[in-house]
């Protein structure tokens, strides 16, 4: 969704906003009927009913099961200490709640730990998006030096020499060898399963108008019009999985070292899903900001102006009522998701 788009519909959501502003004050309040316009707007955020998989590495029970057991086990690292989920904890929303990971032997990584929520959906992977697969994705911190700090071929060792995983991958992946291609494809059906479950917000969407507060109403059309915020976060995960600038005063290049030579890939990352964002502070791929406050009043004007920073970066002019409800539409979409549930590692 282009600027060109919010200017064309700036004024059906400035009515919009009116409506809300001034039309409900509470759930006790009777609620406005859904205009056209609001009810197309609806439609662009309504989830999946399927997740998508390659063909060449379909989902089935036992493989989620056996990358579930691969995810969470440390002896996949060099130390024995650091697994996935050192990074990617369940608890917290898939990420870690730091500004910038911790990795092997506690060395401090570059970049604030991606949730790995809904990336099914979500390709290419990391920050500067430089895994085209979540395949390829699952292999990159294995074999970090800095990260999990373990060579292929020691641990296609050491997984082989396990008794319990030789069986599951014999089972599951039949005339096969173990290779850390076949464990990244285990990893990867298990990550395919971390999928948000309906947030408040998914029931608004689906016809609730009591699910979600007026305020949080507001702050979805503000979201879509004046704050500007569904130019890069769209659909029900709210992100393009595009590139940007949002200018941010740290010097990471971004995609640009993936990609060089395109000025507006300097200093550009891709944009995160907004799903659960309550729970997962700080923000921003340096984790330079603490609150989901500070995150609005970056996007409001506190952003530094260079020749890669992305068109859409503008002052918005918000009022203190509208970053009221901005914020409690994104609380609005925060769910209670499934517990994990983990057995014996294999021995």
């Amino acid at each position: 969704m282009e600027w060109d788009f919010h200017r064309r519909t700036h004024s059906w959501l400035i009515g919009l906003l009116a409506v809300f502003l001034y039309g409900a004050v509470g759930h006790s309040a009777a609620l406005p009927e859904r205009s056209d316009e609001l009810r197309a707007l609806v439609e662009k955020y309504r989830r999946p009913t399927a997740v998508p998989a390659p063909a060449n590495n379909p989902i089935s029970p036992k493989k989620v099961a056996l990358g579930q057991a691969l995810f969470f086990d440390p002896r996949l690292s060099g130390s024995g200490a650091i697994s996935c989920a050192t990074c990617h904890n369940p608890g917290l929303a898939w990420g870690d709640g730091l500004p910038k990971g911790i990795g092997h032997m506690g060395t401090r990584l570059d970049r604030h730990t991606p949730t790995i929520l809904n990336v099914a959906y979500g390709e290419p992977y990391f920050w500067d998006g430089r895994a085209a697969t979540l395949e390829e994705q699952a292999k990159g911190p294995m074999e970090s030096g800095k990260e999990m700090n373990m060579q292929a071929a020691d641990l296609v060792r050491r997984v082989r020499d396990i008794p319990g995983y030789s069986a599951a991958f014999k089972r599951i992946f039949p005339a096969q060898p173990i290779s850390i291609d076949l464990i990244a494809a285990a990893i990867a059906t298990f990550e395919r399963t971390i999928i948000s479950r309906d947030a408040p917000f998914d029931r608004w969407i689906n016809g609730d108008d009591h699910a979600i507060s007026p305020s949080a109403v507001r702050g979805f059309v503000l979201f879509n019009g004046k704050a500007n915020c569904a130019a890069c976060h769209q659909g029900w995960r709210m992100t393009d999985d595009g590139f940007h600038d949002a200018g941010l005063p740290d010097l990471d290049r971004g995609r640009a070292l993936i990609a060089p030579g395109i000025e507006q890939l300097e200093q550009a990352f891709k944009t995160p899903t907004l799903r659960n964002i309550d729970q997962r502070a700080p923000y921003m791929h340096d984790g330079s900001l603490a609150t989901l406050d500070s995150v609005i009043d970056h996007y409001d004007g506190g952003f530094v102006r260079r020749p890669s920073l992305d068109s859409n970066m503008r002052p918005l002019g918000l009022t203190a009522d509208e970053k009221r409800d901005l914020l409690a539409f994104l609380y609005t979409l925060t769910s209670v998701d499934a517990p994990i549930t983990m057995n014996t590692l294999p021995h």
